[in-house]
């Protein structure tokens, strides 16, 4: 008996948070391997408050936002924000996200082709091992830190211009990873390229994601503060982004 059919993902709805795009689908990942075998390319954003707050002061990261082609809702503050105007949305965190396109990929029968990187040296190495002792069909072709200098990412370049992954997760932080698949994104053209910020030192076993209970009480923030207390100033953004998406509930704006 072959396997039962799947549903098609619909295609995603449109919305905005604040002036930026976010877009709602019930099954991203299915819908990005859709997408990625018709030939088309996808560079996924995990939108969070403190990313749209950096849109507000930074014009490119701004012009990047909108131009990406899929954004899913990541952070509790953009939920908060959808909430006040109306929209019951669930959260997609971005490595659960990650993690879902990496089960379906290793599922299917086109053989998706993955590359991990970013992070310290032997990071991605063991991000790799993980995965592929989890992921058995999982098809990993390469790995590279994020750590590195010019010439090392010259051969980068080259390495995934002649590997041609399906799959790119990038973890260098943000905005650097977005950056970095903005102006590279061309060498792989139809791989789902993807910003995965600390996951990488999560699924290596380096760090501890929040537990479960934070994260239903949309505190995993909270958590990663305590983890990395040097992230303080970036937290500003939380409550900036607050006060903006409440103003904006008020006057309609």
């Amino acid at each position: 008996m072959g396997q039962p059919s799947r549903v098609m993902p619909a295609v995603p709805a449109k919305v905005s948070v604040f002036s930026y795009p976010l877009h709602l689908v019930d099954n991203a990942p299915e819908w990005l391997l859709m997408q990625q075998r018709s030939g088309r390319g996808q560079h996924v954003v995990t939108l969070n408050s403190e990313m749209v707050m950096l849109a507000e002061r930074t014009p490119r990261f701004a012009e990047l936002l909108r131009q990406a082609d899929l954004v899913i809702p990541d952070g509790s503050g953009v939920i908060l924000y959808l909430k006040l105007h109306g929209l019951s949305v669930k959260r997609q965190p971005g490595i659960e996200f990650a993690e879902a396109l990496l089960k379906l990929a290793s599922e299917s029968d086109h053989h998706n082709r993955v590359f991990f990187y970013g992070a310290a040296p032997g990071v991605a190495e063991m991000v790799a091992i993980r995965w592929q002792a989890k992921l058995p069909n999982l098809k990993v072709v390469g790995v590279e830190s994020g750590y590195h200098d010019a010439n090392t990412e010259a051969e980068l370049i080259r390495r995934l211009e002649r590997l041609q992954p399906n799959i790119i997760f990038v973890a260098l932080g943000v905005p650097r990873q977005e950056y970095w698949i903005q102006d590279h994104r061309h060498v792989c053209p139809t791989a789902i390229w993807v910003g995965v910020g600390g996951s990488f030192d999560i699924w290596a076993g380096q760090k501890q994601r929040a537990p479960k209970l934070f994260r239903n009480l949309h505190l995993e923030w909270l958590y990663r503060l305590y983890q990395e207390p040097w992230r303080w100033r970036r937290m500003l953004a939380l409550p900036q982004f607050a006060w903006k998406a409440l103003v904006s509930r008020l006057y309609g704006r």
